[in-house]
């Protein structure tokens, strides 16, 4: 008798199952890769880069078609705009595979939490797509730039942004996750990475753009965009943006020049950086001091210098500091005397580190901010040399 309740337990429970009852073929998707939002006017302009399969397969000859196509729609909010583009495309937008949402610049300067709200709700969109800003040029400019090498643009986007925060520095990911978290605090700015145009944007659809040795118009991240509550308000260039990656502790790898003691210059590769910053309240005042250690190798010498000799390291070591340590200051006059913004969470260091005294200064952290004394110490090792201590420079000349 318990065999027979068992199994029929299980038959009943067997007609619960739903199955795949909410399945959708894949010949019935639009996939799309990549979300373009801008605001004309009163109304929000979406766009949409989805991929046709087709061009992207390897199994199969192109047919010289596109390998993506966009739609645009306007909507008085972003959700009516998608909804818009089922009159426009074949198949219905499926954002599950989205990589990466470029914001228009317009549309930052206006505010982008609204625009925010329905991709950070939708159950449909994932939470593992990065977020970037187009700057002085519309998100709908963007997507429509067909790209070399890559025959997605988005991917061309993304791959771009991870390799330069890798390598270079200058740009930071950031997924929509970390941004709404970041926009939510009162007390701190965000930090975008911003994607520009270069050359004349109406040859970018072309399928020539990409036919060609020398493409006309590229893709190019031009540093990091400054948002002060959800606006943006400024860019830093390329050099600022690397001082902010090594203060947030986000370098990975990046290159320093240093002049020589003569003439010439001397190239050295950053091949690891650790960032340690600490906050303290003396007498009530509030103060960050930040403490960096860099290790690097030389990889290129173009000047007389004998590096066989300690005080030669010693005075890379200490021209490397001190190039890492000026530009670093730099940015933070900028960000703290032009910007008058927290993008670099040291109200939270302070926070830390006394909880009470914060509160006291919590109200008044905007005024506070832009006078906050920030010490910056940098260290420096040379570890390598490469495959010959001295430059070419150096050897005689044969007779």
């Amino acid at each position: 008798m318990a065999k027979i309740k068992v199994i029929g337990l299980l038959c009943i429970l067997t007609l619960l199952l739903s199955g795949c009852w909410s399945k959708r073929e894949l010949n019935e998707l639009a996939i799309v890769v990549a979300l373009g939002i801008d605001k004309i006017d009163d109304a929000y302009e979406v766009t949409v880069q989805i991929v046709d399969p087709s061009e992207v397969s390897m199994k199969q000859a192109s047919t010289q078609r596109s390998p993506v196509i966009s739609y645009h729609a306007r909507g008085e909010t972003i959700f009516e705009a998608i909804r818009k583009m089922t009159t426009l495309a074949a198949r219905k937008p499926y954002f599950a595979h989205l990589q990466v949402v470029v914001l228009g610049e317009e549309l930052a300067k206006e505010g982008i939490s609204e625009s925010l709200d329905l991709i950070s709700r939708d159950h449909e969109f994932r939470k593992d797509f990065d977020v970037i800003m187009s700057y002085e040029a519309a998100a709908k400019d963007v997507l429509n730039v067909l790209t070399p090498i890559e025959k997605v643009p988005a991917n061309k986007m993304l791959n771009s942004l991870e390799v330069s925060e890798k390598a270079w520095g200058s740009t930071i990911a950031i997924n929509i996750d970390e941004l709404v978290n970041t926009l939510s605090s009162k007390d701190k700015g965000a930090l975008i990475s911003a994607i520009e145009i270069h050359g004349d944007k109406k040859l970018g659809v072309d399928q020539a753009n990409v036919q060609r040795v020398k493409t006309p118009v590229l893709l190019q991240y031009a540093g990091l965009a400054v948002f002060k509550k959800d606006k943006f308000i400024g860019l830093l260039t390329e050099e600022e943006s690397k001082s902010v990656s090594f203060l947030s502790d986000k370098i990975k790898s990046t290159i320093e020049i240093i002049a020589c003691p003569k003439k010439g210059t001397l190239s050295t590769e950053i091949t690891h950086s650790k960032t340690k910053v600490k906050g303290s309240f003396q007498h009530g005042e509030p103060a960050i001091d930040v403490q960096i250690e860099v290790e690097q190798n030389v990889g290129e010498v173009e000047c007389d210098i004998d590096l066989s000799k300690p005080k030669s390291i010693d005075y890379v070591n200490q021209k490397t500091a001190q190039g890492i340590k000026g530009r670093i200051e730099e940015a933070l006059e900028k960000i703290q005397q032009q910007y008058e913004v927290d993008v670099l969470g040291f109200g939270d260091t302070l926070h830390r580190a006394d909880a009470k005294q914060w509160k006291k200064i919590k109200n008044d952290w905007p005024t506070i901010f832009p006078e906050l004394p920030i010490h910056v110490h940098v260290k420096v090792k040379t570890q390598g040399l490469g495959t010959m201590q001295n430059s070419l420079l150096n050897k005689p000349k044969e007779e």
